[in-house]
């Protein structure tokens, strides 16, 4: 099934404004999948270490984490959502620079791929992309 997720920046220390992206991914799709998606949907070079975690708030010292280590970014998103109540997850992409994401599942119905739909897809963006490393 194809899910609408959100993906909002929360923060970032060159961000200047808010940004949020609209993406179709497929539920069977990964972490790893999702990081390819928004890494794509922002620009940003894939030259940076990057985990998920599901917490409360993106400052939130008890998390669920979800990195490379482990193995689990392999982990699907119907394996990871529904997510526990009060409960958000977050993407976070160089641990220097502290670029974080919050991800929601909309509540647009799931539905099947469009014929010769390409997926994960970036449907929409708003705000200003952020740059990576303004000059």
């Amino acid at each position: 099934m194809i899910w609408t997720l959100e993906v909002k920046l929360v923060c970032g220390i060159y961000a200047q404004g808010p940004w949020e992206a609209t993406i179709e991914i497929d539920s069977a799709a990964t972490l790893e999948d999702l990081h390819r998606a928004i890494r794509s949907a922002v620009r940003f070079g894939d030259d940076h270490l990057y985990l998920f975690y599901v917490a409360r708030s993106h400052t939130s010292r008890a998390r669920t984490v979800f990195g490379d280590e482990d193995g689990s970014l392999e982990t699907t998103l119907v394996e990871l959502f529904p997510l526990p109540w009060n409960r958000k997850l977050f993407y976070w992409f160089d641990f220097s620079d502290d670029w974080k994401f919050s991800i929601d599942r909309t509540r647009t119905a799931p539905r099947g791929p469009h014929r010769g739909g390409r997926y994960p897809k970036l449907v929409a963006t708003r705000g200003d992309t952020p740059v990576q490393y303004p000059l």
